[in-house]
């Protein structure tokens, strides 16, 4: 029972040390900031930067919808670019290591199907923006 519990002692070691690690990483920057000056809050540092000027509505005004259908159609089609590069770069001979034909078939009907929900997108007019 002793040599199970002694295998699991690296283990506890390595998340003790992540803990104090990250403990460490995460409070003594603003220990230093105390020490240093750095930390003299004054209305110039509390007041909001985003944009350059203050905000002029409250922050949880809802966003138009159409917002987030161009948004969600970036994330499609940035992951059809995401899915081409390794598809490319594993696109050989299928005697070399390579995915060969089957590949090539899966990613044309992967592709064709990215096409028609395009299209669908451009003809519903998700893509135009008033």
């Amino acid at each position: 029972m002793a040599s199970v519990a002694a295998g699991y002692l690296p283990i506890l070691l390595f998340l003790g040390v992540a803990l104090l690690l990250s403990t460490a990483f995460v409070f003594l920057p603003m220990i230093a900031a105390r020490f240093t000056g750095a930390h003299k809050p004054s209305p110039e540092k509390l007041t909001e930067y985003e944009c350059g000027f203050p905000a002029f509505e409250d922050s949880r005004s809802q966003f138009d919808v159409r917002f987030y259908l161009v948004a969600i159609l970036f994330i499609i089609f940035d992951l059809e670019a995401a899915f081409l590069f390794p598809w490319a770069v594993s696109l050989g001979k299928e005697a070399d290591g390579g995915i060969g034909w089957a590949g090539w078939i899966a990613m044309m009907i992967f592709l064709a199907e990215l096409v028609l929900g395009y299209i669908y997108a451009w003809k519903k007019g998700a893509l135009e923006w008033e």
